[in-house]
């Protein structure tokens, strides 16, 4: 009884102390799993907008979406190659990872051409995609130090992108 008791007086402690009458209770930040929160967020500020027009809003693209970006970031393989001009990545996967990865690579190349000036090339492949990219000499260290993931977080365009998917428009 006595260890359970010294076990269980820090939470008691703890729960009084977070629900005392003179103390606002602090929430933490982060809601949930990332796919929740992302979607959690972006459907606050639709209901925010007075100008929301609810009949375009598409919540489930935006879902589909962010399953294709975590199926990329977390079930796909890369094989990185350079020549010193061009750093070249294969990137595969299977069953529904490859659609993924061919529609989120596919989108993003535009991005990234766009963001940082380089030229991107990408041929779908049966297994998922050859991406090239061509920047300036100087450039092929970045590229290849930030490798395929890093390079999908180049721009500031995702939180924009979601946004308009959310309300039913084709940001591509």
């Amino acid at each position: 009884f006595t260890f359970i008791t010294m076990l269980l007086a820090p939470l008691s402690a703890f729960a009084q102390h977070n629900h005392a009458a003179d103390q606002p209770e602090k929430l933490p930040v982060e809601i949930g799993q990332s796919t929740f929160s992302a979607i959690a967020e972006i459907v606050a500020m639709l209901n925010n907008d007075p100008q929301t027009d609810w009949s375009t809003v598409n919540i489930d693209a935006l879902h589909r979406h962010l399953i294709d970006m975590d199926n990329v970031m977390t079930q796909s393989q890369v094989l990185m190659m350079s020549d010193n001009e061009i750093v070249t990545f294969i990137v595969t996967g299977k069953g529904e990872v490859i659609a993924s990865i061919q529609r989120i690579v596919n989108a993003h190349a535009i991005m990234l051409s766009g963001a940082a000036g380089w030229s991107v090339d990408v041929i779908n492949q049966a297994d998922g995609v050859t991406m090239s990219v061509a920047g300036e000499d100087k450039d092929t260290d970045m590229i290849m130090g930030l490798g395929f993931y890093g390079l999908l977080t180049v721009g500031a365009h995702h939180q924009p992108h979601h946004m308009m998917i959310a309300r039913g428009l084709d940001p591509h």
